[in-house]
């Protein structure tokens, strides 16, 4: 039995679930990988079926029935993650954006080096992007340091979404009352586990662009997060941690 869960929310991820799920298995610590589907039309949902053949007791499959947001189909992991017995719950993309190899240091940061959140950050040692447009760069690197202007985190990266949380920063978080869906879910997530007190730690990653799929960017999530972050922010000087 692994103390480790990884959560990877998918979409159309036909082109790199099979080969996303053989990175993490590759491991030199064992992960168990949870796929979150959100009904996606391409099938993906099938090829993780096939693949529990070959890794019945390490690959999970949810399908939910529609797509409604990443916060929410992430939402669906963490709770049935902790109706387990996994100490440390992972978010990662399917596209390697995220590479695989990091994750032992990530789990590392946690187990044996005292964080409760480890954020794989793009933004620690300076802009570690790769094959990102200019346009996006921006976007995302402006983004972190607005959030960290608004809501006094010392987060350079609060957008990120390659993070291993220790379980009793997800026990202490009432995951019924995460607000945000899209973009400022992530935002929303460390801002709580921050307000709680529990020590957040940043480890530098390479973050490379998709090459298979299409991104689920749109401008919807880019204004949930901008004006969701005033609305954190004001909340939480009117509420207890």
């Amino acid at each position: 039995m692994s103390d480790a869960l990884v959560i990877i929310p998918t979409f159309n991820e036909i082109e790199n679930i099979e080969a996303i799920v053989r990175a993490v298995f590759s491991q030199g610590k064992p992960f168990h990988v949870l796929v979150v589907d959100d009904n996606s039309p391409d099938g993906t949902a099938e090829t993780v079926k096939a693949l529990q053949s070959e890794f019945s007791e390490q690959l999970f499959l949810l399908e939910r029935s529609k797509k409604d947001g990443l916060g929410m189909a992430y939402i669906a992991g963490f709770k049935w993650a902790l109706e387990r017995s996994y100490q440390y719950i992972f978010e990662m993309d399917a596209d390697f954006s995220h590479n695989p190899d990091d994750l032992v240091v990530l789990h590392d940061a946690c187990s044996e080096g005292g964080a409760d959140l480890a954020v794989g950050s793009r933004y620690v040692k300076g802009i570690t992007v790769v094959n990102w447009p200019l346009f996006r760069i921006l976007l995302s690197y402006g983004a972190s340091r607005y959030v960290r202007f608004i809501t006094g985190m010392k987060v350079k990266d609060s957008t990120a979404g390659f993070i291993c949380y220790k379980r009793t920063v997800l026990e202490a978080i009432d995951l019924n009352k995460v607000k945000f869906i899209g973009y400022a879910f992530q935002i929303e997530m460390k801002f709580k586990a921050y307000k709680k007190g529990f020590q957040i730690v940043e480890i530098p990653v390479i973050f490379k662009d998709r090459i298979k799929g299409k991104s689920k960017m749109s401008g919807s999530i880019i204004s949930e997060a901008i004006f969701g972050v005033i609305s954190l922010k004001l909340k939480s000087l009117f509420t207890k941690s």
